[in-house]
C-alpha cells in the first residue's frame, strides 16, 4: 500500500487534477483518508460509480454530508452504461481552470490521476471517457474482482478538446479500516477478495443489512416463504433451490445413513453475486451513517 501511494506521489508533479472513484453504495465510508494527505492540494473530483446498484433516494442528504467534509465536487455515474460520464470532463476542466497550475501553466495538455480503493470502477471510468470523447474502446483492463490494475500506468488519452490524459492507478485500501462494519461493507462491494473475509460471514452481514433496511427482494428472488434472519436457514433454502446439495454418509448406531447436505459456501457465493449484480434491488449500505448512527469504532 505504502509503495503504491509513494508511486502516486512521485507522479504528482505531472498531474493537474485528481479524480477519486468510489462505490455509490458506500458514499460515506471506506474511502482511503491517506489519499488527501498524500496527494496534497490538487483539485479533487469525487466520482461515485455504480449508481445503478445504489438506492439514491436520499442523494441530497449524501451530497450535503460530503459537502460538510469539504467535498463540493461530486458526480454519480454508471460507467458501464456511460451514465453521467459526460459531466466529468467539463467539471475537471473548470477545476483546473480555477486552480494554480504552477510549473504546468504553459502546458496545454491536462494530466489527471485516477485514484480509489480496489474494484470501484477506476478503469471502467477511463474506458467510458474514451468511448464518450474519442469513440474508442478499452485502454484499461477491468474485472469483477480487486487487483486488476497492478501498477501506475502510462498516460491514457481520454479527450482531444481539451487534450487530456489520465493515469490509472492500483486500488489502495486504508492501512486500518475504521470499524468492522466498514470492513464488511467494503467486502460486500468487492474491494477485497471474498475468501479473505469468508463468503458465509459476508452473506450473514448482507442478510442482516437487507432485513435491517427492510429490503426483502431476496425473499422473492429465492422463492422463500418470508423474510428470515437466520443465515443458515436462508443458505439452506438457496442451496436447495440451486440444486447445490450432496449426499453424505453419516455413521449411526444402526449403520450408515445417506443425508442430503446443502453446499453452504456455494449458496453464500450465489447470494453475494446476486446482490452485486443488483438482482436484489438497489441498496444503500451507508444508511446508518446517513441517519446519524455511525458504525462502532474498532478497539485500538
Amino acid at each position: 500500500m505504502a509503495k503504491g501511494l509513494k508511486k502516486m506521489q512521485s507522479c504528482l508533479k505531472l498531474v493537474d487534477c485528481v479524480i477519486e472513484v468510489h462505490d455509490a453504495r458506500i458514499p460515506l465510508s471506506g474511502r482511503n483518508p491517506l489519499f488527501q494527505e498524500t496527494l496534497g492540494l490538487k483539485p479533487h473530483l469525487l466520482v461515485l460509480n455504480k449508481m445503478d446498484l445504489a438506492d439514491l433516494t436520499e442523494q441530497q442528504k449524501i451530497m450535503q454530508h460530503l459537502e460538510g467534509e469539504g467535498l463540493k465536487n461530486v458526480i454519480f455515474t454508471n460507467c458501464l452504461k456511460d451514465e453521467n460520464v459526460k459531466q466529468v470532463i467539463p467539471v475537471v476542466t473548470e477545476l483546473i481552470g480555477s486552480s494554480c497550475r504552477y510549473h504546468r501553466r504553459e502546458n496545454l495538455e491536462y494530466c489527471i490521476m485516477v485514484i480509489g480503493v480496489p474494484n470501484v470502477g477506476k478503469s471502467s471510468l477511463i474506458n467510458s471517457l474514451r468511448r464518450q470523447h474519442l469513440r474508442k474502446g478499452k485502454a484499461a483492463r477491468v474485472g469483477g474482482e480487486p487487483g486488476i490494475t497492478r501498477a501506475v500506468m502510462s498516460r491514457i488519452q481520454v479527450c482531444e478538446r481539451p487534450l487530456m490524459f489520465l493515469l490509472d492507478t492500483p486500488g489502495v485500501l486504508a492501512p486500518r479500516i475504521e470499524s468492522v462494519e466498514t470492513g464488511l461493507k467494503l467486502a460486500l462491494c468487492g474491494t477485497v477478495l471474498d475468501h479473505l473475509v469468508g463468503e458465509e460471514t459476508m452473506a450473514d452481514y448482507l442478510l442482516y443489512t437487507l432485513n435491517r433496511h427492510r429490503l426483502f427482494g431476496y425473499v422473492q428472488h429465492y422463492g422463500l416463504g418470508a423474510a428470515c434472519d437466520d443465515i443458515e436457514r436462508v443458505l439452506k433454502s438457496v442451496a436447495v433451490k440451486l440444486g447445490k446439495t450432496q449426499k453424505v454418509k453419516v455413521l449411526t448406531g444402526t449403520g450408515d445413513v445417506n443425508v442430503i447436505q446443502p453446499n453452504y459456501p456455494e449458496a453464500a457465493r450465489d447470494f453475494l453475486r446476486t446482490f452485486r449484480r443488483g438482482q436484489l434491488g438497489p441498496v444503500m449500505l451507508d444508511l446508518d451513517v446517513l441517519r446519524g448512527h455511525p458504525t462502532a469504532e474498532t478497539d485500538p
